[in-house]
């Protein structure tokens, strides 16, 4: 910037205004007292209002925090829990089961009944057995489907059930359904040796399924002496 000197020519210098030269923060804006130099301060907010967040919803995020936090932590059941869930699992098996051991009971009842002559009604004894067959079947059986399907309570993983749910399918199906086959064979065997070799194959598959019941009862019966939870296995017949 040029300032004119006193002999009428113009020359460069540093003017400046009376804000500047005053220093810093004195000026017509400045908020300063005239003269002394003290900033004012300016009780005028700037900007947008700061929005404070309620009490209210700090204190709820805190519970939600605790709440899922101990959601977090792993459950260790009791061992009266434990008692109750495989009381409720033995009651599942047993439902869902009793249409199919029921089965086997009725076909061996009818064969004694012909075998002792008590009954010559074979086309019933082989209705019965054919029928009982097809409910230890899953696909002709909803009950069967739901032991198929069924997970035993993750409660009691470490007494091993879960292989006693199978056990108790592969017990159905195909075995008990083998029993009841044989029974539809021995009733209507023809000769005197086709009459022994049905019932040599009835004997060996009944023997099977013994022995699968025998590992049914002895995973259920361990878990629930260990627990002192009372139950006794699903009831099946031979």
């Amino acid at each position: 910037m040029t300032m004119r000197g006193p002999n009428g020519t113009w020359r460069a210098g540093s003017w400046r205004s009376r804000s500047q030269a005053a220093g810093p923060g004195v000026g017509p804006n400045s908020g300063a007292d005239s003269g002394l130099g003290v900033q004012r301060i300016s009780t005028r907010p700037s900007g947008w209002p700061v929005l404070r967040t309620p009490r209210w919803m700090l204190a709820g995020g805190a519970v939600l925090v605790a709440g899922l936090t101990l959601a977090a932590l792993p459950h260790h059941p009791s061992t009266a829990e434990r008692a109750a869930d495989l009381r409720g699992m033995v009651h599942d098996l047993t439902v869902d089961i009793e249409s199919c051991a029921g089965g086997v009971n009725d076909s061996i009842t009818a064969l004694k009944a012909i075998q002792s002559g008590q009954s010559h009604d074979v086309k019933t004894a082989v209705t019965i057995a054919n029928t009982a067959a097809a409910n230890c079947s899953p696909a002709n059986s909803m009950p069967m489907d739901d032991l198929v399907q069924y997970q035993a309570p993750g409660s009691l993983a470490s007494f091993h059930v879960q292989d006693a749910v199978n056990d108790l399918v592969t017990w159905a199906f195909p075995l008990a359904q083998r029993v009841q086959i044989d029974v539809a064979t021995l009733v209507t065997a023809k000769t005197p040796a086709a009459a022994r070799q049905a019932s040599a194959q009835l004997r060996h598959d009944q023997q099977v399924l013994d022995a699968q019941r025998a590992l049914i009862d002895h995973l259920i019966t361990s878990a629930s002496t260990s627990l002192s939870a009372h139950v006794s296995p699903p009831s099946l017949p031979s």
